[in-house]
């Protein structure tokens, strides 16, 4: 699983950066470049809900096979395009087959974890796309500069090879024969995931704007937020997923929530190399730790034969907030400068943390930890 999410996201972030190149060849705005990334955002996120739920009832194994195979076919198509109108609202539809392979993957996974460790093994798991994040965009603009279609057709092999990595993986655990799925959306998870969503719009500024920002302050060389960001998470995340199944999830999201706080704050009030440094290091060790705490803690509190529902409404959450972060932060940017911007997603990721203690108090159960458990 760990070599097909790594694909996955070898094979997307080799076309996410090269795409918006094309599109001003083909003619396009700058605008209409900007919205190939975020249609497939908002296209992903809306139908995740739905096509978690999909999975259950379908098969992630099989989901993830169809899922490769449609993005492959996606990849061979935009090769040939030569209007960039279709090119965008083919996007649309790629969004939701990719929405389909993030809600089974991580289903799958969580069913063959086992629950003592599954913060522990999503961390670990999860480490595979910031590896893949890390190296993809380089590889894509290596290959661009041959040609788009050389871009399309690496891409599309590596939908390939993944729809042959996931045919080859175990058949999903079998549930109870007459077992009731529910609706197809898991409306508790989603309404808990504004948590993610209001933490995750600070991301999307970042994700967009910190290069400029650490350019407009004179900070060289640009990437040095993401450098330290990357590092932090993958020094810390094994670590804080151990500690999250011994101490309990919930005694390690929230820190983690009080952390991404004072990342967004530090990055707001100092634009120093310094300061983005060490925003970098305290954003990254609670972002990097709250994902896997948050997801084990969802689990625990999720029927079996509900899993890719639940993952489907986290990720629909969490993409909702990246996409509309990156958006709002470029508008309040544009009038009062970036370090406003990033002050406003402080305040913003602040409110996740009373919103998730009222809404978890209302919808789910207290969490044992798992020796708590084991004693009944």
């Amino acid at each position: 699983m760990f070599g097909f999410t790594f694909t996955v996201f070898l094979s997307a972030f080799q076309l996410l950066p090269t795409a918006p190149f094309h599109i001003l060849d083909l003619g396009g705005s700058k605008f209409a470049a900007g919205l190939f990334l975020g249609l497939l955002t908002y296209s992903s996120a809306f139908s995740a809900p739905l096509t978690g739920g999909l999975a259950d009832r379908v098969g992630k194994r099989r989901m993830l096979i169809v899922g490769s195979l449609a993005i492959a076919g996606f990849s061979s198509i935009y090769a040939v395009l030569r209007d960039y109108r279709i090119l965008l609202a083919l996007v649309l539809v790629h969004g939701v087959f990719w929405s389909g392979l993030l809600s089974a993957s991580s289903a799958y996974i969580t069913d063959i974890i086992p629950p003592h460790r599954r913060a522990e093994g999503i961390s670990y798991w999860g480490l595979s796309n910031i590896l893949a994040i890390a190296v993809a965009p380089q590889v894509g603009f290596a290959i661009y500069a041959r040609g788009w279609g050389s871009v399309c057709a690496a891409t599309a092999a590596l939908n390939l090879a993944m729809a042959v990595i996931a045919w080859r993986l175990p058949p999903d655990v079998r549930l109870r024969p007459g077992t009731h799925h529910g609706p197809l959306i898991e409306w508790h998870v989603l309404l808990l995931s504004i948590t993610l969503f209001l933490y995750s719009f600070g991301y999307g500024g970042i994700t967009s704007f910190v290069a400029l920002y650490a350019d407009a302050n004179g900070v060289a060389p640009k990437s040095i937020f993401f450098t330290a960001f990357a590092l932090a998470i993958l020094v810390t995340r094994p670590l804080s997923g151990r500690l999250s199944d011994r101490i309990g999830h919930r005694r390690v999201f929230l820190p983690c929530l009080g952390l991404i706080v004072a990342g967004l704050a530090l990055l707001a009030l100092d634009g120093s190399r310094r300061g983005l440094v060490t925003a970098a290091i305290v954003f990254g060790i609670g972002l990097g730790s709250a994902y896997p705490a948050y997801a084990a803690y969802v689990m625990h509190h999720v029927p079996d034969s509900r899993r890719g529902a639940a993952f489907g409404s986290i990720l629909a959450a969490f993409d909702t907030g990246i996409g509309t972060g990156s958006i709002t932060t470029g508008w309040i940017a544009q009038r009062a400068g970036l370090s406003t911007a990033y002050a406003f997603g402080a305040v913003l990721a602040t409110l996740s943390i009373p919103f998730f203690l009222i809404v978890e108090r209302r919808f789910l159960r207290a969490e044992r930890t798992p020796a708590e458990r084991a004693i009944g």
